[in-house]
């Protein structure tokens, strides 16, 4: 029996509901935090939902944006990299270096000295943008136009008219690539507005405009420079809403999927196509005594199995024929080996 003046434990002990509930009631107030309101209102929010903002280096698109538009010029650089490859009869590879949301003011301080600097307007969008292409790069891409092999070229010299109107070319080729890729989303249309040497000097948009950069790195011949796409975040706003608008019902966890269609910078690419069949076999000492005149008797089924190849890789079967007279073969089938290449 208890002493009267002992107190009684069982009084103080909680409940494992009671306890559950209290934790519970810790964990949302660690969690929650209390925020100002318009009209000097006090509420509660969620922490994890409440970002920090940096005013110095302010983020005009979100992670989902962001993540949209690097899907999208990643495939723009893989296609501009076919392009000028085709465009120069040279290998021009292209790699994204870093895409990001900066300043207009440390954009242009970040610039070299001197720098090729093409401004332009994509027309029906407000805002101009700016391609920067390093003077080595440039001056490579000329060369290669001019006929010359593009390698060990310096850049220790201005551009001359006629260097500056065939690196206008490129320009437009680079712009109206990055049009296209927009084509889907919104019609654009490129038009240069002049050119600039030095960083300092411009003046296109206010120093605080956030601007959206896509800096790549260009090789060709023996030329590894930078060449840089800035665009004013508010002349992509149409765009990116527009996107988000096509992409909106996406899960962000899946890959994008576009319908294939046919890329025309292989339009005039020639592939050598050949016709042949595996049914005669004759040993080395035949075919050196083979001579003009010569009947080399043939199966009769052999002309129903035929393979063509493209570039040597089999990739029809066909059966062999006349049109026109002469020699053709038409088309059966897919040889099973090229479904899967």
């Amino acid at each position: 029996m208890a002493a009267p003046n002992e107190p009684d434990g069982t009084a103080d002990v909680l409940s494992q509901s009671e306890v559950e509930r209290l934790l519970s009631q810790v964990a949302e107030q660690e969690n929650s935090i209390t925020v100002l309101k318009q009209g000097d209102e006090k509420g509660k929010k969620d922490r994890d939902s409440i970002q920090p903002y940096d005013f110095r280096h302010p983020l005009f698109l979100s992670a989902t944006e962001l993540r949209r538009l690097r899907i999208r010029h990643e495939e723009f650089i893989r296609a501009l990299g076919a392009r000028l490859s085709l465009y120069l009869r040279l290998e021009f590879s292209l790699q994204m270096s870093k895409l990001q949301t900066i300043t207009y003011q440390k954009f242009a301080e970040a610039l070299p000295n001197p720098s090729h600097l093409s401004l332009f307007k994509v027309e029906p969008l407000r805002g101009v943008g700016i391609l920067d292409i390093h003077p080595r790069l440039g001056l490579t891409i000329v060369d290669r136009l001019l006929g010359g092999p593009a390698h060990s070229i310096s850049a220790d010299h201005d551009f001359s008219e006629i260097e500056m109107a065939l690196l206008d070319q490129a320009v437009q080729l680079i712009l109206a690539e990055w049009c296209h890729h927009w084509a889907s989303v919104q019609e654009l249309r490129p038009v240069t507005l002049g050119h600039e040497n030095n960083g300092q000097f411009l003046q296109t948009a206010p120093h605080d405009t956030i601007m959206l950069v896509l800096a790549m790195e260009a090789k060709v011949g023996d030329c590894l420079e930078q060449m840089q796409i800035a665009l004013p975040c508010f002349t992509l706003e149409p765009l990116i809403r527009k996107l988000g608008h096509i992409n909106g019902n996406i899960p962000e966890t899946a890959a994008p999927v576009s319908a294939v269609r046919w890329n025309r910078n292989f339009d005039e690419v020639p592939v050598p196509v050949t016709a042949m069949w595996d049914d005669l076999e004759l040993t080395a000492r035949d075919i050196v005594s083979l001579k003009v005149g010569d009947v080399l008797p043939l199966n009769p089924k052999s002309i129903r199995q035929v393979k063509l190849r493209l570039a040597d890789i089999p990739k029809f079967e066909g059966q062999l024929g006349t049109t026109g007279g002469k020699w053709a073969v038409s088309v059966t089938g897919v040889t099973k080996n090229s479904l899967s290449n």
